[in-house]
């Protein structure tokens, strides 16, 4: 277990910067604990997970962005 933390810890201080860490922390834990439970592979398990949380959050920032001049 403390090998799979330290693996999404390591994860995310190479992946993730400032603005970009948006939906990356969440998934890597996520994505690490999966991992980990799913073969031991929780460094992949991490990395994966970063790229599919910051894809979501992406995704969910251009719906927002997309939504607000609709507002005005």
């Amino acid at each position: 277990m403390t090998r799979t933390l330290f693996g999404a810890a390591l994860a995310l201080a190479i992946v993730s910067t400032g603005a970009q860490a948006k939906g990356c922390i969440k998934g890597a834990i996520v994505g690490g604990i999966a991992g980990h439970y799913a073969g031991h592979h929780g460094l992949v398990g991490a990395a994966a997970g970063c790229a599919v949380g910051r894809h979501r959050a992406n995704a969910q920032a251009r719906r927002d962005d997309q939504a607000r001049p609709a507002a005005r």
